[in-house]
């Protein structure tokens, strides 16, 4: 009645069926386990310059280098589920309304990934430091110590610069900490806007608004005068 290809086909359509469910309940669990994030986040350093802000720009161009202090407490996005966690600062400021809609300048200043000690060979860490790391969450499946961040008067990886090339006396400006947790099964969230059962959203993680300095190499001429 059943020959053995239909016999397989049969047994693969039920352990997908399985595989499915399974898939589905650990993806589910996320909503079950409190998410309670908070930062706080401040400028400590600010500079505007001239020059090439990237060493494949053509021209010289205002940009501007943003120094800063982040106190997160991420711990409580990980999980068993949880594979990494993408955290990033954006500086942001508001331009003048263009075409009767407002717009709003963002630029990603700093960056890093935490991953989960399951995900440490996805690192990207030499050796030494990756030992260092797994040695340090050994026999852990969940180091929430790793969501912890403190910075002091961090020196950004990306400069800020603007298409109209000036940037200097800008004012309105804030940081803005981001992050994005990447579960092994399920879909990738974001900050929140507002709180969802369990999960509550990102508490603080703006600072206070500043305005970028003068262009540098301006203030030197002046006083030279």
């Amino acid at each position: 009645m059943y020959n053995s290809l239909t016999r397989i086909q049969a047994v693969f359509g039920f352990f997908t069926t399985v595989a499915f469910v399974v898939a589905s309940l650990i993806a589910a669990s996320d909503f079950a386990a409190p998410r309670t994030p908070s930062a706080t986040v401040k400028a400590t350093n600010v500079q505007v310059v001239k020059g090439r802000p990237h060493y494949y720009s053509t021209k010289k161009e205002e940009y501007a280098i943003i120094k800063f202090s982040l106190d997160a407490d991420l711990s409580s996005l990980f999980t068993w589920n949880t594979k990494q966690l993408f955290v990033y600062v954006t500086a942001e400021w508001p331009a003048l309304p263009a075409g009767g809609t407002n717009q709003t300048n963002k630029a990603v200043i700093w960056d890093t990934i935490i991953t989960s000690p399951s995900a440490d060979h996805l690192s990207n860490l030499g050796p030494a430091a990756l030992r260092k790391l797994r040695k340090q969450s050994a026999g852990k499946s969940v180091d929430p110590n790793r969501g912890k961040l403190v910075l002091k008067n961090q020196k950004p990886k990306y400069q800020i610069t603007h298409p109209s090339g000036r940037i200097a006396s800008t004012a309105d400006v804030i940081l803005r900490v981001h992050y994005n947790a990447q579960p092994w099964v399920g879909v990738l969230t974001w900050n929140q806007d507002a709180d969802l059962g369990l999960w509550r959203k990102l508490a603080g993680g703006v600072s206070a608004a500043f305005e970028l300095p003068a262009l540098k190499t301006a203030a030197k001429k002046a006083g030279s005068a």
